[in-house]
Order: structure tokens, then sequence, then C-alpha cells
């Protein structure tokens, strides 16, 4: 019996607001490009050649939803991925393929948008519809927090799971200039439940008023937070330090302590 997936995201409009965005992409890919820098230099930390390797990526003609990976089980070195995994549904089981398809001592390194990216974006739009119709509907897509990221990492059975997080606070004109962005980076609203009519102007005008008066810095530029969750994580190998068995200690805490057992 197989576990059911929550379809979170509409992964037919993620990859049309992929191609979408196009073209016009180049003009607003500077937070790819940034991370992407990110994931070098952490790839440059490791000192050891790949003479395999592969990409989960956002623009490779499957629209940012590689759902399934499609390699082969330990077939490469290194798996890479920027601004892809976060529109993934089955998240969990993209993982777990990934540390299949690495060869023992293989290494993953992602990257992707979590925590508490566009908050300020959120907490507009949600005062702002409230205000203006009396409800709210989904408009920004939840993001994976670090701890959770973490616990990912182990569960699909990687060796040295590490996950941190890097914050990137971007300055716009205005909320609308953020969601041109947005969709010139091919970003929009993809959420399964959302609004699927046309949305009354005055949410989005009384949104960016809210922006502006909560969110300004002091030369009037409004903030957009983008938390990157960076994610490493290795193929089990029998080299890799191991952690010690229970009981193997040759020192008591008490010694420690100086004091009696």
């Amino acid at each position: 019996m197989t576990q059911d997936i929550p379809e979170i995201f509409d992964t037919g409009t993620v990859a049309a607001n992929r191609q979408r965005a196009g073209k016009a992409f180049s003009s607003h890919d500077f937070l790819y490009q940034e991370v992407a820098s990110r994931l070098r230099d952490r790839k440059a930390d490791v000192k050891r050649n790949f003479e395999t390797a592969a990409t989960v990526s956002a623009w490779d003609g499957n629209g940012g939803v590689p759902e399934p990976l499609g390699l082969p089980p330990g077939s490469v070195d290194l798996i890479e991925s920027n601004f892809a995994l976060h529109w993934v549904n089955d998240l969990p089981g993209l993982l777990m393929q990934i540390r299949l398809a690495l060869k023992p001592d293989g290494l993953f390194l992602a990257a992707f948008p979590g925590g508490d990216t566009l908050t300020e974006l959120r907490q507009s739009l949600i005062e702002a519809e409230s205000l203006v119709t009396g409800g709210i509907a989904p408009r920004v897509s939840p993001f994976i927090d670090l701890a959770d990221a973490a616990a990912l990492l182990q569960r699909a059975g990687f060796a040295l799971p590490v996950a941190d997080l890097d914050r990137i606070t971007v300055t716009y004109e205005d909320a609308f200039e953020l969601m041109r962005e947005l969709r010139g980076m091919g970003e929009a609203n993809a959420l399964c439940g959302r609004p699927r009519h046309f949305s009354r102007r005055e949410i989005f005008f009384e949104a960016a008023r809210i922006y502006a008066g909560k969110f300004a810095d002091a030369d009037g530029r409004l903030r957009a937070t983008f938390d990157i969750v960076f994610m490493t994580g290795w193929a089990p190998h029998a080299s890799q330090p191991q952690p010690l068995k229970p009981g193997s200690g040759e020192t008591s805490l008490a010694d420690i302590l100086k004091t009696k057992d």
C-alpha cells in the first residue's frame, strides 16, 4: 500500500510559470545567480574530484518539478540543485531517489528558498485580503524551515547531513515591482488551492499600501526577505566518520567533572 502524497503545488502551473518567464528570466535571475555562486563556493570547499555529476534544475526543460528523478542507482558522484526543490510535492521521495542515485560517498548539494522567504509580502496580502473580502486565500507558497530540511536529509538516509541558511534581503521601489520580479523569475503562485478567478484589484492595492507602511527602509524602499536553505549530504560509505557506539567511551562524566561516581 503506497502512501498518498499531498498535492500542494500544481505542477502544470509551475511548468507554465517557468515557460512564461522564458527569455525574460535573464533579466530577473540575479537571485538564482547569487545562490549558484554560493553553491560553487561550497563545492570548492570539498577537496575531491567528481567524475560524474547530475543537476536537478528548474530550467532544464522539466519545469522545475523533477518527479521522478530518472537516474539509475549508484550512477553519479555528485548531484546539485539550485532553486528547484521548493516546488516538489514529494520532497522526501525525491531526496530518497537522489541518495540512491549517488555512488557510495557521493555528494548532494542543494539550495532553495525556505524559512521566512517573502514574509513581508505574505503578511501584507493576508491583511489586505482580510480587510477587503473578510477572508484569505493561499497566495504565497509555504516554505520549509531549517529544522525540517535537516530532518528530511536524515530521513532520506544521507550520511553527515547538514542544513544551513543564508538570508538575502533585497529592496524594491514598491510591492508591484516585487510581484513583477517574481513573475519574471517564474516564481508566481502555483498552489493547488490558489484562487482560480481574477482577484479584486483592491486586494493588491491595499497590500501595496500595507507593505509600504510596515516594511519600508529609511529611504522609502521596501524590504523583501529571501531565506536560502542549503542542504549537504553524502551517500553512506565505510570511510566516513562514524558515531561511537553507546557505552564505548573510556572517560566517565564524573571524571570530567572531577566528582565522585
